[in-house]
């Protein structure tokens, strides 16, 4: 009995040494040296309730008769009250510490998923139409990863693909059960096609092959039976398909992809775009891109007066290529967003423009930059942790904290970009999405529906530059 209450006692303290170590701050600091007092006192005095408890038993094990009896169910009844004083100090301990200790980036993840249940609460069920076949996993993950999504946000599943090959992934995936019954629900809808278009073909090959999967989904969506369209198959296909099936919007020369980037601010991200679509630009075409991502950031990103940004080699107006300077003058003369000048590529992430504007070619390399950073920025952390007894339990503190930081730079948490500047909601997914990649781009897609993105895209034909 004296161990196991010199343990108690001991638990505390090393918390409290931990807790400095890792904690700089002076007033958390404070507080978690008062919750591990607390602790400690509350340790002492259930220590000593069991050791006396401990006693009364031993002398009532003498005494005959019901005297014993008596004596033994009062010892009995001592012990169940100390071991729930010890339960309560742990839980008190527990419940003041780890908020201030092993998960201080807890609060703004609370405040992001109450935001999401809010809009998801508020809104209505939709119809999306999934590319099943389109992914280099397809369509295992990509049936997953709907499925998921069914479940999570308001939305139905019109899955697009051959059905035999669905119908078998779900059956090694273990999935099969769960997928007859959202059939059953309505709320998943299996349409037959043809194979994808692959990778590596040319995205024309939409035009020969009229029931590919990325096609049927396509056209489900030219004909109103769903408001939006995901892919995570050949993305010039999809654009491609876009185009010759629901259009482009009148005044838009060319769509463009836009991703969401993560900032120092988690609540506010930044669209970038074109990050793929078009190598080659003109200054009309920036121009056009920095509308459809004003409008885009003021309907899905809630931000009142969006400042739009120009990736540049710096600052100054002067600087920069043919491209970066012409674009440089229409977007200063625009009179329908806020243009906050050059972007240099260390201000991207910054939080200091909702929106930057740039060439696909350009986009691209910084989309793909983007997506290796989360991993090799955890595998540095990892490395340069210190050795042996301290390092290990300094790893334990930072594990969470590593992981959710790796979680906020990942792809797949945003899972796919908006096609913006086509008659309709497309998201393209990235061509290795998993189950969790797709529930982001069809919460992405959802979000677009939600907040009439289309509708206000649609205003964009009478402005008078469009018109010209």
């Amino acid at each position: 009995m004296g161990k196991e209450t010199a343990q108690k006692i001991n638990k505390p303290r090393a918390i409290r040494r931990l807790v400095i170590w890792y904690k700089r701050n002076s007033a958390v600091t404070s507080i978690v040296d008062t919750a591990a007092s607390s602790a400690a006192t509350a340790s002492n005095v259930a220590g000593n309730m069991v050791s006396g408890a401990g006693s009364v038993v031993t002398t009532a094990s003498n005494v005959a008769g019901n005297v014993a009896g008596n004596v033994v169910s009062s010892a009995e009844s001592v012990v169940n009250t100390a071991s729930s004083v010890v339960s309560n100090a742990s839980s008190i301990a527990k419940n003041t510490l780890q908020p201030l200790v092993f998960d201080p980036l807890k609060r703004l993840q609370n405040n992001d998923n109450i935001l999401d249940k809010v809009e998801e609460s508020q809104s209505k069920r939709i119809w999306i139409a999934v590319d099943g076949m389109g992914g280099d996993y397809a369509p295992g993950p990509i049936l997953e990863g709907c499925l998921e999504a069914i479940s999570r946000f308001p939305i139905n599943i019109k899955f697009v693909g051959k059905i035999e090959k669905v119908k078998d992934a779900a059956e090694k995936t273990g999935l099969a059960e769960l997928l007859e019954n959202e059939i059953e629900n309505n709320r998943l809808e299996l349409i037959d096609s043809g194979e994808p278009i692959g990778m590596n073909e040319e995205a024309t090959a939409v035009r020969k092959r009229k029931n590919a999967s990325i096609n049927v989904a396509m056209d489900l969506v030219r004909n109103n039976k769903a408001e939006a369209v995901y892919s995570a198959g050949n993305s010039g296909a999809m654009m491609a398909s876009a185009i010759f099936r629901i259009g482009r919007l009148k005044g838009i020369e060319r769509p463009a992809i836009g991703a969401l980037f993560p900032t120092r601010d988690q609540t506010r991200p930044v669209l970038v775009l074109d990050v793929g679509a078009n190598t080659d630009c003109k200054p009309s075409y920036l121009h056009q891109f920095a509308l459809l991502g004003n409008i885009y950031a003021k309907d899905v990103l809630q931000v009142q007066k969006p400042r739009i940004g120009l990736l540049n080699i710096g600052e100054e107006e002067c600087k920069g290529n043919d491209l970066s300077l012409k674009t440089f003058e229409l977007l200063s003369s625009e009179k329908s967003f806020d243009f906050g000048g050059n972007c240099e590529g260390r201000d991207v992430l910054s939080g200091s423009f909702d929106v930057v504007v740039c060439d696909g070619f350009t986009g691209n390399i910084l989309l793909k930059f983007l997506e290796s950073v989360g991993g090799v920025l955890l595998d540095i952390l990892r490395s340069e942790l210190p050795r042996g007894r301290r390092g290990k339990v300094g790893s334990a503190f930072l594990k969470s904290n590593l992981i959710r930081i790796k979680k906020r730079l990942d792809h797949a948490e945003h899972g796919g970009a908006l096609l913006l500047g086509v008659n309709g909601i497309c998201v393209i997914g990235h061509g290795s999405s998993k189950s969790l990649s797709v529930v982001s781009a069809l919460r992405l897609a959802h979000s677009a529906v939600n907040h009439g993105v289309m509708d206000n895209l649609n205003q964009l034909q009478k402005l008078q530059v469009l018109n010209s």
